[in-house]
Parts: structure tokens; C-alpha cells; sequence
């Protein structure tokens, strides 16, 4: 009895493994860069109030902006958002963009 609980853990597990890989595969394309040209930043600060106007965007990953290239990269999940909410982050928060 034991043998035949352990296969079916076992067959349990392979099953899970394979499926949970092939949803990971689906994951990783749907996982996007863009990179955004930035208006209106002039100062230090500009930089931490883009990357915190992204991050709350369900869906970004990770946020970053430059101020010396006036530019902003976002990595977020095709799945939950997209570029138009990104641009609608940024200019709401008084910094209109165009994807770079």
C-alpha cells in the first residue's frame, strides 16, 4: 500500500512540475521593457515622483527614470496593464511621455 501512495505522490509531483514550468514559459512572454521619453523633469526629485507614479500601475514589475536622459524604463506584465496606462501614470503625475 505504501509503494503505491508514494508513486502517486510521486506521479503527483511530475505533473505539477511540467504544468507549473509550461505556465512559467507563458508567464516570461508576457513580461515587457519599455522605455519612455520623459517632459517637464528638472530637478532631483522629478525621478523618485515617475518611478513612484509607475510602480502603482498593477502590473509594473520594476520602475526606473533617468533625469539626465529624461527617460523612464518600465518592466511590467502585458497580462495587467499596458504602455497606454504607463503614459496615463506619468502624465497624470504632471509628466506627459511617448514611448522612447
Amino acid at each position: 500500500m505504501p509503494k503505491k501512495i508514494l508513486f502517486f505522490l510521486m506521479f503527483l509531483i511530475a505533473i505539477n512540475g511540467s504544468f507549473f514550468q509550461s505556465a512559467m514559459a507563458a508567464d516570461k512572454d508576457s513580461i515587457k521593457t519599455v522605455t519612455l521619453a520623459v517632459k517637464n523633469m528638472t530637478c532631483r526629485m522629478c525621478p523618485i515622483t515617475i518611478r513612484k507614479s509607475l510602480k502603482k500601475v498593477d502590473g509594473v514589475i520594476s520602475a526606473s527614470a533617468d533625469l539626465d536622459s529624461k527617460t523612464a524604463t518600465v518592466k511590467f506584465d502585458t497580462h495587467k496593464t499596458n504602455i497606454a496606462a504607463l503614459i496615463a501614470a506619468t502624465t497624470n503625475a504632471g509628466y506627459p511621455s511617448s514611448v522612447k
